[in-house]
Order: C-alpha cells, then structure tokens, then sequence
C-alpha cells in the first residue's frame, strides 16, 4: 500500500515516511501542496497523509478536495499543529493535533483502507 505524505516541514516529513516505511508501508513525498497535487493526477498512492498548513495559496484541505475529485475514494488523513484551525475534512478522512504518535497514522491508515471502496 503506496501513502502519499504531504508535508512542508522537512523534519516531520522525515519522521512520518520513516515511521510508515517501517510499518510496511510504501511512500511517496511531496513537500507543498503543488507537488502532492501532481502526484494525485498520477495515482500514485492508496492513501493520502497530509498536513492542512501548507505554504502557498493551497492547503491540505484543498489537496484533499482536488485529490478525491479524481479518486473518490481516497482515504485521507490530516494533521495540524494549530488548534484553531475550523476542520473541514472530506468523508473517509480523519485528523490528528500535532505532535502525533506515528503508530495513530499508522492505525487511522489501517482503518480506512479497510473501509474504502475497491
């Protein structure tokens, strides 16, 4: 199962691919909302991990809405380290406050690639 994270900070980036690679999983990186964007229009990945602040004009809700226009089923999980963000998640989706245990993701991936369709 191929996850796409997307995730501006390079530290964090790094914990959660290597956390997932870990737990079996295959990922694919992308840095900013423009980039993970272009890796939906590719299909790359089963799953999409993204964190809502992004810099640019986009966020990882807007990654998230773009993304299930071609894969309606894409499971999506957000994070956010800011608390007052207004959540506006897609269905089939959950969100973590950050800091978060990479075993959460992990578990929140589990549960709704076992719920998606296909």
């Amino acid at each position: 199962m191929k996850v796409l994270v997307v995730e501006d900070d390079e530290l964090v980036r790094e914990v959660a691919v290597e956390g997932l690679m870990e737990a079996g999983f295959e990922v694919v990186e992308a840095a900013s909302a423009e980039e993970a964007l272009a890796r939906c229009e590719e299909h790359v990945a089963d799953v999409l991990f993204t964190d809502i602040r992004l810099p640019g004009s986009l966020d990882g809700w807007d990654v998230a809405e773009q993304c299930r226009e071609t894969n309606p089923g894409l499971p999506v999980i957000y994070a956010t380290g800011f608390s007052h963000v207004r959540p506006r998640p897609v269905p089939g989706s959950v969100w973590f406050q950050k800091p978060y245990r990479t075993e959460q993701v992990v578990n929140a991936i589990r549960d709704l690639s076992a719920g998606a369709p296909g």
